[in-house]
């Protein structure tokens, strides 16, 4: 009988200052403690990342709030998503989101490239398969589509990878995040069996 890999526990931390509140995912639980505080320095360090990023120490009248949502917790694969608001004046804010998929047995982090095998045109296939959904869904553009890049923004969900855009980067602000659910087994004879996505198939 397989080993079966239980989902890691969360914990919401909460940070409530003047100009910022954060929530952001801690696990917690895990038998190696070490693998722990790998896996949860990494989210820490993307938190604060962001946020230096939209300008929070730079600029006094930034405020900005920051909260996650967990996308995949299965089969020793954790996919979560940080995002972040921040607001310095203007019409509007701006919204930053970023990823990280985590292999909980080693606390390595996996980029979009270690999801497919060697060789595998994965970033052509990929951006074939959203100019489809691009047009079939009727998605407005301001620029045209940049394709898949090898450092894309991507999550895990259950067994879809969901490849995303920031705002701005050809789709316009009022249509948000631009999102393309891909299921695996559309992409199935390019998937690395040995990484996330295979671990998904089944």
């Amino acid at each position: 009988m397989d080993f079966i890999k239980l989902p890691v526990a969360i914990k919401t931390i909460r940070i409530n200052r003047p100009r910022l509140k954060l929530y952001y995912p801690q696990v917690r639980g895990m038998s190696d403690l070490k693998l722990q505080r790998e896996i949860n320095c990494q989210i820490y360090d993307l938190v604060y990342q962001l946020i230096e990023e939209q300008g929070f120490y730079e600029n006094p009248l930034t405020d900005i709030t920051a909260y996650y949502e967990i996308k995949n917790n299965q089969r020793g694969i954790l996919s979560l998503t940080l995002i972040n608001y921040a607001y310095a004046g203007g019409a509007h804010g701006l919204t930053l989101t970023k990823s990280l998929t985590f292999d909980i047995e080693t606390a390595k982090v996996y980029k979009l490239v270690d999801l497919f095998k060697e060789d595998s045109n994965y970033q052509e296939v990929l951006s074939e398969i959203i100019e489809e959904q691009i047009e079939e869904r009727d998605i407005g553009v301001i620029d045209d589509f940049p394709g898949v890049r090898e450092d894309q923004d991507y999550y895990l969900a259950d067994k879809c990878l969901v490849i995303y855009y920031q705002l701005y980067e050809f789709t316009p602000y009022v249509f948000g995040f631009p999102y393309f659910p891909i299921s695996v087994y559309e992409i199935e004879d390019i998937i690395n069996l040995e990484g996330p996505l295979g671990q998904m198939l089944y």
